[in-house]
């Protein structure tokens, strides 16, 4: 007992209120913590995968919006891994390339294959753009992901704190009743254990609720820039591959 008197003081706070938490208490606080752990990782790694996208796809915004050539890119085989406007492009140019050449193969007579090539035809241009619409939405699946786990940290982590009070609370005052003491002194342990289960949750819960909502203002302004880019491809497209009255041959577009 004297040396339970001598330490108790020095353990304040959390510290003190984690020592006197029952073992459900604990188990509830380990699933805070793994909790915090996934979500900070998500966190970190979205943010950084993000910032990376957004650079590869001003890279490659610059160099596309330089010359209005449609197919430059894909003809010099230049990559931008990582971009979700790129991938857009690479789908939407493939899906060209198929239907006004037959094949995606870029060798060195793909631009004599190109200048000799009749235009497509309005229904073979929407294939064209199935292809781009497709890559617009796993871009948006791939930017989304993991999102959950911040969402369910965000939702879920408060409700499995109050569990672990409840349940605190619920075991202080079973003590208390088998006891026959209910004074301040008896209570004030096993009340504490349990509310450090609630302090917990928020704690994981507030700093996954920010970077939830950061990440997911980041991830739909890049979504709409991917479909704005996606609409303005198609559209380039359409002026210069498509023949909208009688076939005939095309005009060099790549020089």
């Amino acid at each position: 007992m004297m040396a339970t008197g001598i330490t108790l003081p020095l353990a304040t706070g959390l510290v003190y209120a984690f020592l006197e938490s029952t073992v459900e208490g604990k188990a509830v606080l380990l699933g805070l913590f793994l909790a915090s752990i996934f979500s900070w990782s998500v966190m970190v790694t979205k943010i950084r995968y993000l910032n990376f996208a957004k650079r590869q796809s001003g890279r490659f915004s610059v160099l596309f919006h330089r010359d209005r050539a449609p197919l430059r890119i894909y003809e010099q085989g230049l990559r931008f891994e990582g971009s979700p406007l790129y991938e857009i492009y690479k789908a939407g140019c493939s899906e060209l390339c198929f239907q006004m050449l037959g094949s995606t193969e870029v060798d060195e007579t793909f631009r004599a294959r190109l200048d000799s090539a009749e235009k497509i035809s309005p229904s073979q241009m929407r294939a064209v753009t199935v292809a781009m619409e497709r890559a617009v939405g796993e871009a948006g699946l791939k930017l989304e992901s993991q999102m959950i786990i911040l969402s369910t940290a965000v939702s879920g982590a408060p409700f499995l704190g109050l569990l672990g009070t409840v349940w605190g609370v619920m075991d202080a005052f079973s003590g208390i009743a088998q006891s026959g003491s209910a004074n301040l002194a008896a209570m004030a342990p096993g009340v504490s254990g349990a509310l450090i289960t609630t302090v917990v949750g928020l704690l994981v819960a507030i700093p996954a609720m920010f970077g939830y909502n950061f990440l997911v203002t980041s991830v739909r302004s890049m979504i709409v820039q991917a479909e704005n880019f996606a609409a303005e491809l198609s559209s380039e497209i359409e002026h210069k591959f498509v023949d909208h009255g009688g076939r005939e041959p095309r005009k060099s577009y790549t020089h």
